[in-house]
Parts: C-alpha cells; sequence; structure tokens
C-alpha cells in the first residue's frame, strides 16, 4: 500500500513527493495537467511586490516576507518556522544541482532583476543559471537577438524599452532558417532544434558577426530542450560573448526544463507519477465523536471504470481558481473540487473582487483559498482538522494573491517541502 497519494503534478507537489520520498516513504504523484511550470519563467519568486514596503519592488526578498507576515497573519508563509523558508529555497537549489539543472542568485540577500518578455524589469529570487546573465543590475552593455517571424518574442520592443530604463541596449533580428527549416514552430519546437549541434553552430557564428565587444547576448528561452547547458556553453565558445534567455510568453521552455528535471530526479527515488489522471470523487470516513474524518480512497476517470488509488496518506496541491482546484458556478458559490473543503473565499459573487482592477492587495476570489492549521491540515472556520490524513499546499492555500505578489514558485515550494515534513512526521 502506498504511503503518501498527492494530487497535483505541479512544483508543490513534486517538492513535496520528495520531501516525502527522501524520508523513506513510498509515495504516488497522480495529476489532471501538469502544473502552472509550463506558464511560468521557470525562476523561482519567493516575493517582488509588496506595497506596504514602500519600495519599487522587494529588494530583499526574504526580509521583506518577515514583514509580510506581520502585515498578514493570514498568509501562507506565516505558517512556516523561522528559517524554514530559507532552508527550503537552500535545499531546492541542492536539489536542482543534483537533478542536473542548476539554479543560482544575484547574492544571498536580494532579488535579480531579469528582463521580462516585453523588456521590463521583474524581480526574481533563484533562477537557471542561462538567465541570471540577464541581471539587470549589471553594467555590461546588451545586445538583445530574435528571429525573423518568431512569435511572441520581439527583440527591437525589448532593447527599447530596457533602454528607456538608462541601460545600454540594443536589438537585432536574425533569420528563422539559422536554426530551424520549418515555416512555423512554437518555442518548443525551436528548442528541440539547437539540441542538434549543426543548428548552433550555424548561430554561434551569426552571433559572433553580430556581438560588440564587451556585450552580452540576450536571446529568446529557447537554448536547448534536453541538451540545454551544451548549448549555452557552445554558443558562448563560438560567439566570443556571454549568453543569458530571457523567456517567452507560453509555451515555457525553462519551465518545461525545471518540471522534467524533477520528474526524472523522482523517478530515480521510485515515486510514480500518472499524468492524465483526474479526480472525480473521494471516499471518506465522516468524523465523529470529537474525532476528524478519515479519507479511505479516491477515484480518477479512465475510459472504462473509475480508477481507485488507496494510500495511508494524501496530499492535495491542485491549485486555486486559476489552477483547476476550486470551481464556481453563476450563484457566485464557489468549491474546492475534490474534498468540497471549506474555503474563504467569500461565496456571495458581488463580494469576489475589490473595486480597484489592480488592486495592490489582490483580490477576495483570489487571495481566499483552504485555511489550514501549522501541520497543514485543511480545518474548517472552527480551526476543527477535516480529515486525519489529508494535508493541502501550494495555491489552493488562504491568505495570499502570489500573482499580484510574485510569490507563487516560494509559495509552491516552501509550503510543498513543509507539508511534506509535517506528512513524514505524523
Amino acid at each position: 500500500m502506498l504511503d503518501l497519494l498527492i494530487v497535483g503534478a505541479g512544483l508543490t507537489g513534486l517538492i513535496a513527493a520528495n520531501t516525502a520520498a527522501q524520508a523513506g516513504l513510498k509515495v504516488k504523484i497522480i495529476g489532471k495537467g501538469l502544473g502552472a511550470a509550463h506558464w511560468s519563467a521557470g525562476t523561482i519568486d519567493v516575493l517582488g511586490y509588496a506595497p506596504f514596503l514602500k519600495q519599487e519592488y522587494v529588494v530583499e526578498p526574504l526580509d521583506g516576507v518577515v514583514q509580510l507576515t506581520r502585515h498578514n497573519e493570514a498568509h501562507p508563509y506565516a505558517l512556516l518556522d523561522e528559517g524554514e523558508l530559507a532552508s527550503a529555497l537552500d535545499s531546492f537549489r541542492l536539489l536542482m544541482n543534483d537533478a542536473g539543472l542548476p539554479y543560482g542568485q544575484a547574492n544571498k540577500h536580494e532579488n535579480l532583476l531579469l528582463p521580462s518578455p516585453v523588456g521590463a524589469a521583474r524581480p526574481t529570487y533563484l533562477a537557471p543559471q542561462a538567465q541570471i546573465g540577464g541581471d539587470l543590475k549589471k553594467n555590461e552593455p546588451m545586445l538583445i537577438a530574435g528571429f525573423e517571424g518568431m512569435r511572441d518574442f520581439y527583440p527591437l520592443l525589448i532593447a527599447e524599452n530596457l533602454a528607456k530604463m538608462g541601460l545600454q541596449t540594443r536589438g537585432a533580428i536574425m533569420p528563422m532558417d539559422l536554426i530551424t527549416d520549418r515555416r512555423d514552430a512554437n518555442t518548443v519546437q525551436l528548442a528541440q532544434g539547437l539540441d542538434k549541434e549543426t543548428q548552433r553552430e550555424r548561430l554561434g557564428q551569426h552571433l559572433k558577426g553580430l556581438v560588440h565587444p564587451g556585450e552580452r547576448i540576450g536571446l529568446p528561452a529557447i537554448l536547448g530542450l534536453h541538451k540545454h547547458a551544451e548549448v549555452v556553453a557552445e554558443l558562448e565558445r563560438i560567439s566570443g560573448a556571454a549568453v543569458f534567455e530571457i523567456p517567452t510568453l507560453p509555451p515555457s521552455v525553462p519551465g518545461i526544463r525545471l518540471l522534467a528535471a524533477l520528474q526524472n530526479h523522482l523517478r530515480h527515488l521510485g515515486v510514480r507519477i500518472e499524468p492524465a489522471m483526474e479526480v472525480i470523487s473521494a471516499k471518506v470516513r465522516a468524523a465523529e465523536n470529537g474525532t476528524a474524518g478519515r479519507v479511505e480512497w479516491l477515484e480518477s476517470k479512465t475510459t472504462a471504470r473509475p480508477m481507485q488509488h488507496r494510500a495511508a496518506k494524501f496530499l492535495v496541491a491542485t491549485g486555486g481558481l486559476l489552477g483547476g482546484g476550486f470551481n464556481s458556478d453563476h450563484n457566485g458559490r464557489v468549491w474546492e473540487t475534490i474534498f468540497d473543503l471549506p474555503l474563504t473565499i467569500p461565496q456571495d459573487r458581488s463580494e469576489w473582487f475589490d473595486r480597484k482592477f489592480l488592486s495592490a492587495d489582490g483580490h477576495p476570489v483570489f487571495t481566499g483559498g483552504v485555511a489550514v492549521n501549522r501541520r497543514f491540515q485543511p480545518v474548517t472556520a472552527d480551526r476543527r482538522v477535516c480529515y486525519e490524513n489529508l494535508w493541502a499546499a501550494g495555491h489552493m492555500l488562504a491568505g495570499a494573491d502570489p500573482i499580484v505578489e510574485r510569490s507563487t514558485e516560494g509559495i509552491a515550494v516552501a509550503t510543498g517541502a513543509a507539508a511534506g515534513k509535517a506528512i513524514v512526521a505524523m
């Protein structure tokens, strides 16, 4: 029998699985989809914006989180013990080194400032090594180079916007046939093409003729899918310049690399990962005599009959409204889709949104979610544990709007690791 069944194959579920498997638990992950990694920049955003700090962006995110949890005691970060966030991030870096996709940072305390797909500055705490060279705090001039006809990456626009920030930047457009003979290709297909030595040789030689002495080269994040480190090293060697990636609009190659590296690592630990498993029902034993209920099994949809999944313990990390972990109807009801766990989201749709569209505090429909205790067990409004063998983590937790805060991956990593430890301890 399984020790732990995790529902949700995104970053939260994968981090929790690693924590539990490292402790010797037998773990399986099931998920309807692949989480949000394919839509992200592949970076780990801990805290980018907190208006109450009166900063343009959060310079030192770990210090910012301490102040955030004083300002908002219901935030998921407030569930962590002192030093637990920093420890989870350090563990993530070690994990990614072991998984063959190293991550780095500006220094131990500060956010990086990396260029976005439109040339804005985006704060992030940890980034793949190939993105760190684009830190806008560095003084080296930049050449932003893209490809003619490539969708969703416009080097001249990026360069223009970075130049307006006072950065020495210029743009260039290269022929698409340097890297592919396809008439139409998305970022994943282009990245697969650059895994081939002949195509990166052509690109490297072209970049050598474009770059000026002292410039670093910003390219769309398509520098290899399976041979990423090899592609970056070879382009730098041939061009004679430092190379960095700028994430594109989805699908995100850095996000896909992150997910694949973690999945491969977990499979080596013996974790089973089964995608395309949509949970449609749960068999639970109701609470009685003052004790919490208990989850017996879950059922997922198949083409024939529902498949049962049994385990001693269960972790749900299916995300909130944007991740599919919650659903809603036109009457204003919002519910958690598997266990119908209590939510802090208003059940009157007139209260879902703040009057300000770009509210700095987020909207109640997105900041609400599942309330948990400090052991990450879902609780009722009067703080009673719902099910003794059920835990929750990630973006389904109440108290934060990760997109507004730029805390998406930080919450996933920290709460996934903390929930995993809580499960192991019980």
